[in-house]
């Protein structure tokens, strides 16, 4: 029997939907002031929004021991990196499956709310878990939430409110437009909904001011002056242990469409890794067992995330001071990193594994990368300057300007 297609935009896929990119991901943390001043001050995601859970969910259980949520950007998206209380995980069932859940949620950005409402249905037919759907405030992002085969939370989402020039929000006057269940269509354009706001009266520069955590701009990145040598420009990827890694091979390829793209046997551990555009990979998969080999921490199932940055030399510099602000830096085999050549690893203060990189291997429209003899090899100690390959510096391009 022929599979089912689905119109994507005019174009056919077996499934309703496209990942478009990693939009922005989640850490459930038992210090939030120290993940504001390490992900703040120290890797400059910006604050962008403040919120309480007890005010967005007025039931909000009282053994959520901290119910503050942060939201953070590196770019003009209302946020790429959400911070919560490590209790919030237990109230919405993260951590059900298994108690080393601390990633909020994987959120991968689609195209259009077409593809988001009708993956709903997609998902319930399939017998995915869905856990929600509609709108969340703030951000202003539609979506639907399900959970992959080991309970990590994976959000599929269209649009994103972004922040311009007068640095604000959106006011949370504006809130009236969030959606508890999955929306009817169409609906009004984010431009519609904003001059239906100052209908209401509602004041749009009345919102959160973002704030930069740090003070001074002592260091030159490419000709601006900025609070650190380095500027994060993408986020991913995003690197799971998982209980099966077959399973979830199976879930992030046929449910979500992710193509593996090559499979690395690492001490006798099958190591997968997956992408949904160009990149050689924006998702891996490994093993539970290979957790403590690697010494990773046991209390968290996410084995690293990606930090790109602009340049090879803000990768070096960024290292440094890092280094220089008592980092903690960690040594992960090279090989776990197909596809990345220069990269360092290093721990957050609870001890979730980061990625620093500059450079992501692109896969070309004949869908094949280069094999393990074609890629350049690290050497110690980092060289100065690089030759280019012929894919350096032709990822995806950060928009806006770098401060």
């Amino acid at each position: 029997m022929k599979a089912q297609r689905y119109d994507v935009g005019g174009i056919l896929y077996p499934r309703p939907f496209r990942v478009r990119r990693l939009g922005h991901f989640g850490f459930n943390l038992s210090s939030l002031d120290a993940g504001l001043d390490f992900y703040g001050r120290l890797l400059g995601f910006r604050l962008t929004d403040e919120a309480r859970l007890s005010r967005l969910l007025p039931d909000t259980p009282a053994n959520v021991e901290d119910d503050r949520l942060f939201f953070m950007t590196h770019n003009t998206d209302h946020h790429a990196f959400l911070l919560a209380h490590r209790s919030l995980g237990a109230l919405f069932g993260d951590d059900a499956a298994s108690r080393d859940i601390t990633l909020s949620q994987i959120t991968w950005q689609v195209g259009t709310l077409e593809e988001v409402v009708h993956a709903v249905d997609f998902f319930d037919q399939g017998g995915v878990d869905i856990r929600r759907s509609g709108r969340d405030m703030p951000g202003s992002n539609w979506h639907v939430y399900v959970r992959d085969p080991d309970g990590h939370t994976v959000e599929l989402y269209y649009g994103m409110e972004q922040v311009g020039l007068n640095g604000r929000s959106k006011p949370s006057q504006m809130y009236y437009r969030r959606f508890l269940e999955t929306p009817p269509l169409p609906q009004m354009s984010d431009i519609a909904e904003a001059a239906d706001a100052q209908e209401r009266g509602i004041d749009l520069l009345s919102g959160y001011q973002i704030r930069d955590l740090a003070a001074g701009k002592d260091f030159n990145v490419g000709g601006v002056l900025l609070p650190r040598p380095f500027k994060i420009t993408k986020i991913g990827p995003a690197a799971l242990f998982v209980a099966d890694v077959e399973a979830s091979t199976a879930f992030y390829r046929d449910t979500m469409g992710f193509t593996v793209t090559e499979v690395v046997e690492w001490r006798g551990h099958r190591c997968v890794f997956m992408r949904h555009g160009n990149e050689h990979h924006s998702l891996k998969l490994f093993p539970r067992a290979a957790r403590p080999e690697l010494g990773l921490s046991e209390h968290t199932s996410c084995m690293s995330m990606g930090l790109q940055v602009g340049t090879y030399r803000q990768l070096r510099d960024a290292v440094d001071w890092l280094g220089q602000q008592g980092v903690r830096f960690v040594e992960i085999p090279p090989e776990l990193s197909p596809g990345i050549d220069y990269c360092a690893h290093f721990l957050d203060p609870e001890g979730h594994c980061l990625q620093l990189y500059y450079y992501m291997e692109q896969v070309g429209w004949e869908g094949r990368v280069r094999t393990a003899g074609q890629r350049r090899v690290p050497t110690t100690p980092w060289p100065e300057a690089l030759e280019p390959l012929a894919d350096t510096y032709v990822d995806q391009v950060f928009q806006g300007p770098l401060g």
